[in-house]
């Protein structure tokens, strides 16, 4: 059987047990026990499937056969199956490609196009490029404010935007005006907008809309693109190298065993392979630490950016306007700032990052973006309105001094896998393009230098990256973000960053380094001041749930829970008494909450609901003690984003 048809008979599969399961059972969100916050209704929540429509995808690049796979294997069952059975029992079939991309990101599909349009300037229509992407479509899980600097589009497919492109993207709105306030309770003061974040000749856009339509463009040129598989697992070669990614297995129940559903992963092996899963991914978590590639580099530190999507007013629609804001409604001990930017027909994206080094346990990103929308700077133009779109996602902040080595044997880490966010130009995806183009022309020219066989180590990735407009920026502006840990914090950080900005440019002998990780930050709860967040108006401000539900967040419930911890009883003991539930407030989804229990020790029981998780990946960054770990559900699982 060949390639195309064991895949897409596989998607076809993984569709039909998925819409069986939607009939069975209700999926969606899981409703917190917290009382005031149950007020979800059943028709606000989400039931889909991967996307299956669009197969086959790529008949120009599917003309390769591979060895025939035994048929007698089982890879579902129509009947109960024994406990006994043990899943990696059965082999899971198997690909061979040139390049395996995991990840449907901007730069992982930059990276896609680049390395086939080298193939196809080369003639050579049998080279094979294979992007996984474990949301249901391309896009569905990609969340940015975004106002985009044009450069990697304009390398890759310069004619983006040109009215004689039929293909051209259309949802690109440019960049009018910049307006930098500083907030406190009631009032907003003009301050200079910094040289880096004046947005002449770039767009606002939809990072979902975009990177879908970077889907398409890659399909054109012959990439394989699946999405809605998850990979799960980096496979290595013999010699340590890596070799390729698996899936997941389908069809596990949340005990762990086999349903009558099990259906067995897949497993594609690469002469390279390229991480482009974003920020703290599951399998670039594992690849840094394997081969050791912060070794030269300080911890990663990151922010939780919290977003909505408004249709408002006509008459308060400014289009192309931009707004940031830092101050209110953060402490001054905490790194962050917000956006508003006007986009598309009477469209605003607002937003707050709050960096996850915050030392208050009892402080909600959520909560501070509810109530900076009651600001009257915010307020007056979403008065009215409506939200139509709700998201939120962890970034990196750490620049500069945080990039870890990104090439090892097999593979790269391209994106913000590794880390390329200029956080005071407030954008990251023209970098992240960049490097996965760069990553594309090193993996190019290694395989024609390469034997099949052998392991390939992108050497030529690392230098053309330190010779890049990459490298530049960010060291120019290493020092900005790390200032704010000085003992004068807030106001210590906007002065050094402002001298810096208009003056230094990044020209000093010195780089300031990141004290702690994000989690060491975190101070006990009796150390800090309590917040009370006021209850939600539900016209501006939201409870979360209702949040959440503008997500079209979905995961089956009957599979083992992907955001591990290894003894709930144990959690609760050693992080409850110190931090009073930092979990619930920090996470944006209601995932975690304790639900009082008299028959537990603490007086609390810890539960996770996992079928609200909208993968933003902060539990994994802020748990003080590092025991959650967020791996990937099943593909085509969590939210399914709309013009985030």
């Amino acid at each position: 059987m060949s390639t195309s048809a064991r895949i897409t008979s596989s998607l076809y599969r993984r569709a039909g047990s998925a819409g069986t399961t939607s009939v069975q059972t209700t999926r969606g969100l899981r409703t917190l026990s917290t009382p005031t916050l149950n007020n979800i209704s059943p028709a606000s929540r989400s039931t889909r499937r991967p996307n299956v429509a669009r197969q086959p995808l790529n008949p120009l690049t599917r003309t390769r056969q591979i060895a025939a796979i035994s048929t007698t294997t089982p890879r579902r069952f129509a009947d109960a199956v024994d406990e006994a059975f043990d899943p990696n029992s059965i082999e899971r079939e198997s690909d061979e490609v040139d390049v395996c991309i995991v990840g449907g990101g901007p730069a992982g599909l930059a990276a896609a196009i680049r390395l086939k349009q080298l193939a196809n300037e080369a003639g050579n229509d049998d080279f094979r490029v294979l992007l996984l992407e474990k949301a249901g479509e391309i896009g569905a899980h990609t969340l940015s404010g975004a106002v985009i600097e044009p450069s990697g589009i304009k390398e890759l497919i310069p004619d983006w935007l040109d009215e004689e492109n039929p293909n051209r993207f259309t949802g690109a709105t440019p960049a009018g005006g910049d307006t930098m306030r500083f907030l406190t309770e009631k009032r907003a003061f003009w301050v200079p907008t910094p040289p880096q974040m004046h947005n002449k000749g770039n767009y606002i856009v939809s990072l979902s809309e975009f990177t879908k339509w970077l889907g398409e463009r890659a399909e054109e040129v012959g990439v394989e693109v699946y999405p809605g598989f998850a990979a799960s697992e980096v496979l290595y070669k013999a010699d340590g190298s890596v070799k390729g990614v698996a899936t997941n297995d389908l069809g596990i129940a949340r005990d762990g065993k086999p349903t009558d559903r099990f259906e067995r992963g897949m497993e594609f092996h690469a002469r390279v392979t390229l991480f482009g899963e974003g920020c703290h991914g599951s399998l670039s978590k594992q690849v840094i630490k394997k081969f050791d590639l912060r070794r030269d580099s300080q911890p990663q530190t990151y922010g939780l950016g919290v977003k909505e999507v408004w249709e408002i007013q006509p008459e308060k629609f400014k289009k192309g306007e931009i707004f940031h804001s830092m101050g209110y409604p953060l402490p001054a001990n905490t790194y962050g700032g917000a956006w508003m930017y006007h986009f598309g027909d009477n469209l605003v994206s607002i937003g707050l990052v709050t960096a996850l080094d915050y030392p208050n346990p009892w402080l909600s990103p959520y909560g501070e973006f509810q109530k900076m929308k009651q600001h009257p700077f915010y307020r007056q133009y979403l008065e009215g309105g409506k939200c139509i779109s709700y998201g939120a996602r962890a970034l990196i902040e750490g620049g500069f001094q945080s990039i870890p080595k990104v090439a090892f044997p097999g593979g790269a880490l391209i994106g913000d896998s590794a880390g390329f966010v200029n956080v005071p130009k407030v954008k990251g995806t023209h970098n992240a393009m960049k490097s996965g183009m760069l990553a594309a022309n090193a993996a190019w020219d290694a395989l024609q230098d390469t034997n099949d066989s052998g392991s390939v180590f992108l050497y030529s990735y690392e230098d053309s990256l330190r010779n890049s407009s990459i490298w530049k920026e960010l060291k120019e502006v290493r020092n900005m973000r790390p200032s704010f840990h000085s003992p004068l914090g807030l106001y210590g950080g906007i002065m050094y960053s402002g001298i810096d900005a208009f003056l230094l440019k990044g020209r000093v002998p010195w780089t300031f380094k990141h004290k702690v990780r994000d989690h060491e930050a975190t101070k006990a709860a009796d150390e800090c001041e309590k917040i009370e967040y006021p209850k939600p108006d539900g016209k501006i401000t939201f409870d979360i749930l209702t949040s959440v539900s503008r997500t079209g967040t979905n995961h089956e419930e009957d599979q083992p829970v992907h955001l591990q911890v290894k003894d709930w009883d144990q959690h609760t003991k050693e992080t409850y008494p110190k931090y009073k539930g930092l979990e619930n407030r920090f996470c944006p989804a209601g995932v975690y909450e304790y639900v009082e229990d008299a028959s537990k020790e603490e007086g609390v029981r810890f539960q996770i609901n996992a079928q609200n998780c909208i993968h933003c990946k902060t539990c994994d960054i802020k748990a003080p003690n590092q025991d959650i770990n967020w791996q990937v559900p099943q593909g085509g699982e969590g939210p399914k984003y709309y013009m985030t």
